[in-house]
């Protein structure tokens, strides 16, 4: 029996790499969008990599596989790295991420080459939200099995649900060019343009999924808005008559009128339909926030804040309900309260660029500089195009005495507004986020 090495490490080449749904739901919603966001029914594939053995090949035994115990006849066995991938295969199946773990560890340690190996960890590290953690598993696992579009298609979900859209567009764009009969890939990517407001593209990418989708009033919804905006006209025009076919008097339908209203501003007729949709689900994901928003824009603080506390009791993991209770109580010069808030926010979406400039706000309040400068830091590397960090940037620098750069700040914050409203003017959705949206498709 030979000792060396290579005997014992299988190579890519020898792998053969089947792809199995794991129907497991994870994380949903994220990211301010555009006009008319409702939510989009939520399913995804989580690709679990399984090894299997070429034609005629098996995994070799290492030298000291078998061992006889002093004083035993009966052999002691290691665990093969096919077994321990199996054991680690199995407990991912069944929840058990830190059993998982530990055995494609053990499975690396054998094979360092496994790209089943490295993609199931990304796939425990997704279930923890570790995303730095799980792309750089995921992204080993690609560079070993490039030809795997699940790889590719987690990949994309991992920037997706930290509502990097436009990060996720490469992956899921890639999947879907090998891939082109991917419902998954083809939805998730007509999300992300229409987040990245590439109306045009949204409807080119979405519009093949009529047949499976046109009883989906959130597919109905998101194709309308993309249609209309890209000035096709008939493609709006028929998406939104199915949607008022099918919707009818649901609550989901009253949820999505009532969201087209809040969107125009019309307060009154918003809380409306928001009642008619409580009176059929008082429940209904997203129902309490919506009016929130409209309690909010009216300036019934007191009202607004009961509402977001409620969606919060209904969908406790929706950043959005927190950022929007800081709000409130920011409002109400309750800094302390917006601040608990703003943190939340924060830890369940590090993305919300609102929640930062909240902090900034109440830190520049407190004549906290450095932490102020530190939270817009922040935002403008999310946002690079946020022309209120620099304004808020240059009151701070001002404070501090450092006229010379917070004139620089100033300038730039004129300059970038105005070539903001001359790029396109004022979106009348613009500041009404709706988390609902981003829920991947079943």
């Amino acid at each position: 029996m030979s000792s060396g090495p290579s005997r014992w490490i299988r190579r890519p080449e020898q792998l053969d790499i089947l792809l199995l749904a794991d129907t497991t739901t994870l994380g949903k919603r994220r990211q301010l969008g555009d006009l008319l966001r409702s939510r989009i029914l939520s399913f995804c594939l989580i690709v679990l990599i399984v090894t299997r053995l070429a034609p005629g090949t098996t995994f070799a035994q290492t030298p000291n596989t078998w061992q006889t115990r002093a004083g035993y006849g009966a052999p002691e066995t290691t665990p093969t790295a096919e077994q321990l991938f199996i054991t680690g295969e199995t407990a991912l199946r069944n929840g058990d991420l830190n059993r998982a773990e530990q055995n494609f560890w053990r499975v690396l340690a054998i094979d360092p080459h496994s790209a089943g190996a490295y993609a199931n960890l990304g796939v425990v590290y997704m279930r923890r939200k570790q995303w730095d953690q799980a792309l750089r598993m995921l992204g080993k696992a690609d560079r070993l099995a490039p030809a795997v579009v699940g790889i590719r298609l987690n990949i994309g979900l991992v920037y997706y649900r930290q509502n990097d859209f436009r990060s996720a567009i490469a992956p899921f764009e890639s999947v879907l060019r090998d891939a082109p009969n991917s419902t998954q890939a083809r939805y998730l990517l007509g999300l992300c343009y229409f987040f990245n407001e590439r109306w045009t593209e949204a409807v080119e990418i979405l519009l093949p999924l009529w047949g499976e989708q046109s009883l989906n009033m959130n597919y109905l919804y998101v194709l309308g808005i993309a249609a209309h905006k890209a000035a096709r006209t008939e493609v709006d025009e028929r998406a939104l008559s199915r949607l008022a076919e099918i919707g009818q008097d649901t609550p989901e339908f009253h949820l999505l009128m009532g969201k087209a209203h809040l969107n125009n501003t019309e307060d009154d007729k918003a809380l409306a339909e928001f009642a008619l949709a409580a009176k059929g689900d008082s429940k209904l994901p997203f129902l309490h926030f919506n009016m929130g928003l409209a309690y909010l824009d009216k300036q019934d603080y007191e009202q607004a804040a009961q509402e977001f506390r409620q969606d919060i009791a209904v969908e406790p993991d929706v950043a959005f309900s927190y950022d929007k209770l800081g709000t409130v109580d920011a409002l109400e010069e309750k800094d302390a309260e917006a601040e608990i808030n703003f943190h939340q926010a924060l830890r369940l979406d590090p993305h919300l660029v609102t929640s930062q400039l909240g902090l900034a706000k109440i830190y520049q309040k407190r004549g906290q500089n450095s932490e102020a400068l530190s939270a817009l830091d922040q935002v403008e590397k999310i946002s690079p195009d946020n022309y209120t960090v620099h304004y808020l940037r240059g009151q701070v620098l001002q404070r501090m005495g450092q006229r010379q750069r917070a004139k620089a700040e100033f300038n730039t914050y004129t300059r970038m507004m105005n070539a903001a409203r001359e790029r396109r003017g004022r979106e009348l959705s613009g500041d009404i986020p709706s988390p609902e949206l981003t829920k991947e498709p079943e």
